[in-house]
C-alpha cells in the first residue's frame, strides 16, 4: 500500500543517488540502451516553492525531478499519473514516479534513452544547464511572433527574413 511521501529537509541529491544507483546495478546496466560510463547523479537541487527541484542522471536517462521540501506530505499518488506544473521556464508536465528510499517524486524526461554521442562530462554539464534552465525566467524576443508556427521557426533560425 502506498504511503504519504514526506518531505525532505535537507536537499535529496544524496538519497536520490543512492536509491537511483541500487536501481542501476540491480539489472539496468544490462538493457541496451544503458550506458555504464555514465554516473549516477542528482544534479542542481534547490528549493523552489518549497519544493526541492533539479535534474536526476542515469545511465538511461536525463529528468527533471520535483520532490517534496521541509515540513511538506505528498498524498500518495498513481505511479504513472500526470500532471503540469508551472516553473519559470514555462508550463512542465510530469509523471509521479516512485523509488525505495526517496518515495515518490515528480518526474519529467528530458532525454530517455541517453544520446549515444553523450561523453560523461558532457552529460553531467547538460543535466547542470538543464537544472538552471528550469528555474531561469524565459527570455523573450521582441523580434521573434509569439506563435510563428514550424515554418516560421525554420526561417528564424536560418537568419532568413
Amino acid at each position: 500500500m502506498q504511503t504519504v511521501t514526506n518531505g525532505f529537509s535537507l536537499n535529496p541529491s544524496a538519497l536520490l543517488e543512492t536509491a537511483f544507483q541500487a536501481v542501476a546495478d540491480g539489472g539496468m546496466q544490462d538493457l541496451p540502451f544503458s550506458q555504464p560510463h555514465i554516473p549516477v547523479r542528482a544534479c542542481g537541487f534547490q528549493l523552489f516553492e518549497q519544493q526541492w527541484v533539479g535534474t536526476l542522471l542515469t545511465p538511461w536517462m536525463l529528468s527533471l525531478l520535483v520532490l517534496p521540501g521541509p515540513e511538506q506530505q505528498w498524498e500518495p499518488r498513481a505511479v504513472g499519473d500526470k500532471l503540469a506544473l508551472s516553473l519559470p521556464c514555462g508550463s512542465v508536465r510530469f509523471i509521479v514516479g516512485e523509488v525505495e528510499g526517496c518515495g515518490q517524486y515528480l518526474a519529467c524526461s528530458l532525454m530517455s534513452p541517453l544520446d549515444r554521442h553523450l561523453g560523461a562530462e558532457q552529460a553531467l554539464a547538460l543535466a547542470q544547464q538543464s537544472a538552471r534552465m528550469a528555474l531561469s525566467l524565459p527570455v523573450v524576443d521582441g523580434n521573434i511572433p509569439s506563435n510563428p508556427g514550424r515554418r516560421a521557426l525554420f526561417r528564424l533560425s536560418q537568419g532568413t527574413t
